[in-house]
């Protein structure tokens, strides 16, 4: 069977958006290898607590760490640092806190997003325990404490003094299961 042109031009026209969902759904993993090769978006990177340890700490030089948070408008949370910024020495195994609160009557699950800036500093800031590496569950009125332990690389560039760890929490589109069990406490004040 041969196609005449308008038959050749149907089919061109029906690969296109093909050809457009496989470039879209290819685009996430191939762009997520290329934040991890440049260090471009501020994405950091995860290192071995082991790995981390091994590490030689420069005394000879102080780095600033700035801790900034955001929740998402979805997200009826209060989050945030409990110290706003920190002075660490590159190799230094380093732990900073930060709080999460729902502040709703329900359970929400939610999940936080790290970014760095300068860009270029995050290919030296490797995270080895983080709350971002998981969903957060918290009850309604629930107040947790997080911590992220982290190392600045000795490798960071002398002209990089200041770092922003910034995080943005939104709330969890697919939810791990979760025990339903938030009944309150039957408890009676004395």
């Amino acid at each position: 069977m041969k196609l005449d042109s308008n038959g050749k031009l149907a089919v061109k026209l029906a690969l296109i958006p093909l050809a457009m969902f496989g470039f879209g759904y290819a685009l996430v993993p191939i762009y997520n290898v290329f934040c991890d090769v440049t260090g471009l978006n501020g994405k950091t990177g995860e290192i071995s607590t082991v790995e981390a340890e091994m590490k030689k700490v420069d005394e000879s030089r102080m780095v600033t760490v700035e801790f900034d948070t955001n929740v998402n408008g979805q997200l009826p949370w209060k989050f945030g640092p409990l110290q706003t910024s920190m002075q660490v020495h590159p190799g230094q195994v380093v732990e900073a806190m930060f709080y999460a609160e729902n502040t709703s009557d329900h359970a929400i699950v939610g999940q936080a997003v790290p970014s760095m800036a300068p860009a270029a500093a995050s290919v030296y800031f490797k995270k080895t325990e983080c709350f971002c590496f998981t969903q957060q569950t918290l009850g309604p009125g629930e107040r947790r404490n997080m911590p992220v332990r982290f190392i600045v690389d000795p490798k960071l560039p002398e002209n990089i003094s200041t770092m922003t760890l910034s995080y943005t929490f939104f709330q969890a589109k697919t939810a791990p299961e979760v025990a339903h069990d938030h009944a309150p406490d039957n408890k009676t004040d004395s």
